[in-house]
């Protein structure tokens, strides 16, 4: 017999949970799940109870065929994103995948650290709820897409702007007031950059912010943190989380007011191997940036979905989900046992 025919063949790649933020909902986000799977449902349904009679608005909000307007305000996306984020993720730790490490993008990243055991589920929720409290005091504003690096998007930027987060080597976001934010958008478009604007209706990642956090401090609770017990990726520091870090409640309440470096720190985690990337959130918005980088456009990572792009028909999100798993074992994940 060969001996080179026993070897054993190379390790499955490092599974990797990523949760997407603000820009990310949409209508019926996750929908299909909600009454066929049992942990989602219960997650969805506390999140609610938690919200108090806020939660009755979001639930509706969010289960209408057509949002209601402020579906894209703080007040609705942020708590949503959140409650899904967190509900997909457990749904599929509970069937029994074991992710080596856990990514978010902006408010993804709070979802992240609880399922990382850095603060429950339920203060979570509630520093949501207190969270959105204090930023509905934000200036109106935004957040402009842009297809170009940062380097290049820097000799055009004019006061008031700065660049919110870093996407992909081609891709940012730009956060600021409305009036300077549409400045912005003309220049750019003078320039024949080619931009649009994000589902946002404050300049989140921008300076602005910390003075909104600063003047209205003492109404953001301080509940327990916890050093994570999954690795954890911070999209604000671009690499591990520390424990001290984790557990510093200066470091999560500065966040709205930190630029998001995803791509950079995306890029970081995938130099470190190949890794399954498995965006367990609403829509393909970070696993679309994850085909961008050069990593996974080589081949040596992977990324994948687990949900439509949209909202779509009423088995579309079941149906998505069971491909995802049938893709996941393909690459050498224990069989899932989901509950529905």
């Amino acid at each position: 017999m060969d001996a080179s025919n026993s070897r054993p063949g190379p390790p499955p790649p490092r599974v990797v949970l990523t949760f997407p933020g603000q820009g990310a909902q949409h209508a019926r986000m996750a929908a299909g799940l909600y009454g066929v799977s049992k942990s989602f449902t219960s997650m969805m349904d506390h999140a609610f109870d938690v919200f108090g009679p806020a939660g009755r608005t979001l639930r509706e909000g969010w289960l209408a065929a057509t949002p209601p307007e402020t579906f894209d305000d703080i007040s609705y996306a942020q708590p949503l994103l959140y409650a899904v984020n967190c509900a997909m993720g457990t749904m599929l730790t509970e069937a029994g995948l074991r992710p080596h490490v856990l990514l978010g993008h902006s408010v993804g990243e709070l979802a992240a650290a609880t399922l990382a055991g850095v603060f429950s589920f339920d203060n979570g929720l509630r520093y949501l709820s207190e969270y959105t409290g204090v930023y509905r005091h934000a200036p109106r504003g935004g957040m402009l897409a842009v297809a170009a690096s940062p380097k290049e998007v820097e000799s055009h930027l004019v006061p008031g702007v700065v660049i919110g987060a870093v996407n992909a080597p081609r891709q940012v976001l730009l956060s600021a007031a409305e009036e300077a934010l549409a400045s912005m958008e003309a220049a750019l478009r003078g320039a024949g950059i080619t931009c649009a604007r994000a589902r946002a209706l404050q300049p989140f990642h921008h300076p602005v912010m910390r003075d909104v956090v600063t003047a209205h401090a003492g109404l953001l609770a301080r509940p327990p943190l916890h050093a994570p017990h999954t690795t954890l990726y911070s999209a604000y520091t671009g690499q591990e989380l520390p424990d001290d870090l984790a557990t510093d409640w200066q470091f999560w309440t500065g966040q709205p007011a930190e630029p998001v470096l995803y791509g950079p720190t995306l890029e970081r985690l995938l130099s470190g191997g190949p890794h399954l990337l498995v965006e367990a959130g609403p829509g393909q918005s970070l696993t679309a940036l994850a085909r961008r980088m050069p990593a996974v456009a080589r081949g040596d990572s992977t990324a994948l979905a687990l949900l439509p792009a949209r909202a779509g028909e009423p088995d579309a999100d079941i149906n998505a989900v069971h491909n995802a798993l049938k893709q996941l074992a393909s690459y050498g994940c224990d069989p899932l046992s989901l509950d529905f």
